[in-house]
């Protein structure tokens, strides 16, 4: 009597630090996906899990799968890191470690490491990400990954700005709630990402709503006229003027832009 045959296809098994929930909603055909290697997967879904991105998250318009890096660790102590070589202070996290975790939970799209000597994150680059079918993000933590993990797989490099966080997590659901906002049916009234800040190049102009007078402010009167052209350009001044005081840098590309 012969063994059955068995299947030799591409079928792949995530960690996950929980089980996954049954009564979930299955995320939809083709939606979103946003896969995170973390030594911290509890941090997830986090604040993404509430509001606009955690409904969308429970409408399966995007999907969220967390691989627990310690799960690739070895020794009793699932050990992810090492001493860097060369010496110097703190661990680095070992590249076979962080590698194995990557093959199991790579996804579509581009291959991000959240880092603060990385790329600065801005709108355009949140728009790119939204238009794509997803991320993989590796969250860092001691004094980084080693590099040759990164080149290995040619990950993009990612800052939020110029600082030093303790961990990558809290950038990485920075930088997933800014590109899951932008995907269709997120936002109910597609017109507030259009007018939002960056979105043509310059910061957002004031917002006032009720009461009319509050601690004896009044919101400006072009904004109750009715007048629909003057209000689109008080707006369009206010931001202007916003972004040639607060942001230099920012108001001589938007000027560049118009030449």
């Amino acid at each position: 009597m012969t063994d059955p045959a068995r299947s030799h296809g591409s079928k792949s098994i995530r960690a996950s630090a929980a089980p996954r929930d049954l009564m979930a909603p299955a995320p939809r055909p083709g939606a979103w996906a946003a896969s995170v290697v973390t030594l911290f997967p509890e941090a997830f879904p986090g604040v993404l899990g509430h509001s606009l991105t955690g409904t969308a998250l429970k409408d399966g318009l995007w999907s969220l799968d967390v691989t627990d890096l310690r799960r690739f660790g070895e020794g009793r102590h699932r050990k992810v890191d090492d001493r860097p070589a060369g010496g110097g202070a703190g661990l680095v996290l070992r590249p076979d470690i962080v590698g194995a975790a990557l093959e199991a939970a790579r996804g579509p799209g581009p291959m991000i490491y959240l880092s603060p000597r990385g790329r600065p994150f801005d709108q355009a680059r949140a728009r790119h990400l939204a238009a794509g079918p997803g991320v993989t993000l590796l969250c860092g933590r001691f004094e980084g990954v080693d590099q040759r993990v990164l080149d290995e797989y040619e990950m993009e490099e990612v800052s939020l700005g110029d600082f030093v966080l303790t961990g990558g997590e809290i950038a990485a659901q920075a930088l997933l709630d800014a590109t899951i906002r932008l995907l269709p049916g997120v936002i109910g009234n597609q017109a507030s990402t259009e007018e939002e800040s960056f979105s043509d190049g310059l910061l957002e102009h004031p917002h006032f709503t009720k009461p009319a007078d509050w601690q004896g402010r009044t919101i400006p009167a072009v904004l109750t006229s009715g007048d629909h052209a003057k209000v689109a350009a008080w707006r369009r001044d206010q931001s202007e003027a916003l972004t040639r005081t607060r942001r230099p840098g920012l108001w001589a590309r938007y000027l560049d832009t118009k030449r």
